[in-house]
């Protein structure tokens, strides 16, 4: 996984928490809810790019 990538992620992941608070503390359900889709999304590139990762360290062990 880039650097890049893991900045991105983490970057959605925590916005999606920021606005999941925030639509708690204001009682808006909509921004509560953006905000656990953000942080799933965030979730599911981080598995994908460990995917990713493994599948390189598999390779680059099969080639050695």
């Amino acid at each position: 996984m880039s650097f890049t990538d893991k900045v991105e992620n983490k970057t959605e992941d925590l916005g999606g928490k920021a606005k999941e608070t925030t639509g708690k503390a204001t009682g808006d359900r909509d921004l509560e809810t953006e905000g656990k889709a953000d942080q799933t999304s965030a979730s599911i590139k981080d598995a994908g790019e460990h995917v990713k990762d493994a599948a390189k360290d598999v390779k680059d062990g099969l080639t050695k």
